[in-house]
């Protein structure tokens, strides 16, 4: 009875999540198998997926795309691990430490790419400022950290948002497993990188993976960010998509179809390697 009541309390949110997720994968999929009657396609092939893994341009969006989320969850995590272990601790002023970390959490990630971009594209707040200063001759002389082809950018924004994230995870971690095994390992000679390395680590790697692998999968397969703040070749995986999908000629629609495809694909696969990681001991 109270499994049966817990699924009456789920059944809304499962019925939102099935309808709009899943019908939309499913209208991708029939899509990117040759069905759109729209421009008379209904015999279904998988010549989409054929043209996008045959197109030079997959290659580099996917590369591009696995290193902008791989770089960006590795720097978030480690920012954010620090910062919890330190936030964790009892120390003056500890409070108003935690609400700084924790004030970017509501900033919409689009808000936050608009920001990098006025303060580090090469005509932007910092780069007038160094221009100003005499520390370069003319603004253009910034590093390029916007429209670059690697992503610099893009990361920063991600790693500036991430880590917050992640960290509060972390530290809601910490908090509920409180010091006494670290003390326990302290009073037997257990050094600091030893009860790190043998105490707490293990106690917080499921939430530690948990956070990094929504991460990594959300920079996989976030859209907004990339646009604004990429180069406009190589371009994220989901940015490529789009362009497929707004394309004048309705033929390459499949196409971005199977690019949601094999996003929302490789996005289910880390999901199953966190479950799978989850379970080990």
């Amino acid at each position: 009875m109270s499994r049966f009541r817990i699924f009456l309390m789920l059944a809304p949110a499962l019925v939102v999540i099935v309808l709009l997720f899943g019908g939309g994968l499913l209208m991708a999929l029939r899509q990117s198998v040759g069905y759109v009657p729209a421009v008379g396609q209904t015999e279904l092939s998988l010549e989409a997926y054929r043209r996008v893994f045959s197109n030079p341009a997959f290659g580099r969006s996917l590369l591009l795309t696995v290193w902008i989320a791989g770089v960006s969850t590795a720097v978030s995590t480690l920012f954010a691990l620090i910062a919890a272990l330190a936030l964790c601790r009892a120390f003056r002023g500890k409070r108003a430490a935690t609400f700084i970390f924790q004030s970017n959490l509501p900033i919409p990630h689009l808000v936050g790419a608009i920001g990098i971009l006025f303060l580090f594209s090469q005509s932007g707040f910092l780069a007038r400022w160094g221009h100003g200063l005499g520390l370069i001759h003319t603004p253009a002389d910034f590093p390029a950290l916007v429209f670059d082809r690697y992503g610099l950018g893009i990361i920063l924004e991600y790693v500036w948002k991430s880590s917050v994230f992640i960290g509060v995870i972390l530290l809601a971690t910490l908090q509920t497993i409180g010091h006494d095994y670290e003390d326990v390992a302290r009073t037997l000679g257990a050094n600091t990188w030893q009860r790190f390395r043998f105490v707490t680590l293990p106690l917080i790697r499921p939430g530690l993976l948990a956070a990094s692998i929504l991460v990594f999968a959300f920079t996989f397969g976030d859209f907004e960010v990339p646009l604004l703040l990429g180069a406009r070749y190589p371009s994220a995986l989901p940015v490529l998509a789009y362009r497929l999908y707004t394309d004048v000629d309705l033929n390459a629609r499949p196409e971005a179809m199977a690019l949601s495809v094999i996003i929302a694909a490789i996005s289910a696969a880390l999901i199953l390697t966190y479950m799978k990681l989850a379970r080990r001991p």
